[in-house]
């Protein structure tokens, strides 16, 4: 196997990246390889300085870079040669596996529907994420942002697609799928939500719970929460909120430590042709490990074939 890592995207790259792909190298199993994609000879001098050899790893040297405010569609089809686009041609063309960056978000969506594209059927790809549940368990949360705007549709397309993430990569048996809303009852919430509820009510692609409410979603109420990506954007910047305050105050608990976003990695792409997985600009080292572990996990479990099966 074959993960590709953009080591120049991300506030602290291209030393974070590197390390972190140190840190992935010293886990991942012989057979794996990681192909760094981006500037070769800052790569190559940072593994030198830290005494690791090169020729652990595959290089692709980049000249371009994409910056974390630029316009996502213009800076794929301006920046033939940035980390980002090369990365993405190389996936299409089946040169890796996956492919994991941190740089820009935008970027990265709009990479995947240029190159890999949508698994036939899917109406609209989305971004997951997960919250540490008290009981010590984790949540799966769908969408995060990619779509600020949905149809009922997408939402049952959500349901499912968190459905088999949470099945194949993190091996719960029979996920409980929810619909986040500010009532329980099945005609609460805004015109999105109420047409969506029947929707995932009569689907037989997931075992759906019914509606759940913010308070729900650190307990064992479900496994996989379905929202639109404005409210999903909004809880997921809140609840990363909760680990910075509580560290900044001194507060050690290790509920709230499980918020931290490097244990998680990085947030992947649902409903594309290949793993793709988003990290956190402010990504650290251990951060981009977990994020290339992700990547790997979402190969082994063959997480899109089980996708593109479910939406033929």
């Amino acid at each position: 196997m074959k993960i590709g890592l953009d080591i120049m995207g991300g506030d602290f790259a291209p030393q974070a990246t590197i390390l972190g792909a140190i840190a992935a190298y010293n886990t991942l199993p012989a057979e794996h390889r990681l192909v760094l994609i981006g500037d070769k000879e800052l790569a190559t001098s940072i593994l030198q300085e830290n005494n690791i050899d090169p020729g652990h790893f595959e290089f692709v040297h980049t000249t371009e870079v994409i910056a974390m405010g630029e316009h996502p569609t213009k800076a794929i089809v301006n920046k033939a040669d940035s980390s980002i686009s090369v990365g993405f041609r190389l996936l299409k063309e089946g040169h890796i596996q996956a492919f994991s960056s941190a740089g820009n978000s935008g970027a990265m969506l709009v990479g995947a529907m240029f190159s890999v594209k949508a698994v036939p059927g899917i109406l609209r790809p989305a971004i997951a994420t997960f919250i540490p549940k008290l009981n010590g368990g984790l949540g799966i949360l769908v969408d995060v942002g990619a779509n600020a705007d949905c149809k009922p549709e997408f939402l049952l397309q959500f349901g499912i697609l968190g459905n088999l993430l949470a099945k194949y990569v993190y091996n719960i048996p029979e996920p409980r799928v929810a619909l986040m809303n500010i009532g329980e009852e099945e005609e609460k919430g805004n015109i999105l939500c109420q047409a969506a509820y029947p929707l995932m009510k009569e689907s037989t692609a997931f075992n759906f719970i019914g509606n759940v409410e913010g308070r729900d979603l650190f307990s064992d109420a479900a496994d996989v929460y379905v929202c639109d990506g404005f409210t999903g954007n909004v809880i997921l910047k809140l609840a990363e909120t909760f680990y910075e305050v509580t560290h900044s105050k001194g507060i050690k608990d290790d509920f709230f430590d499980r918020f931290n976003y490097e244990k998680y990695g990085g947030s992947p792409i649902l409903g594309v042709n290949a793993p793709v997985v988003v990290g956190h600009g402010i990504s650290t080292p251990e951060a981009i490990k977990n994020m290339v572990l992700l990547s790997k996990s979402m190969v082994e479990n063959s997480l899109v074939d089980k996708i593109k099966l479910a939406f033929q």
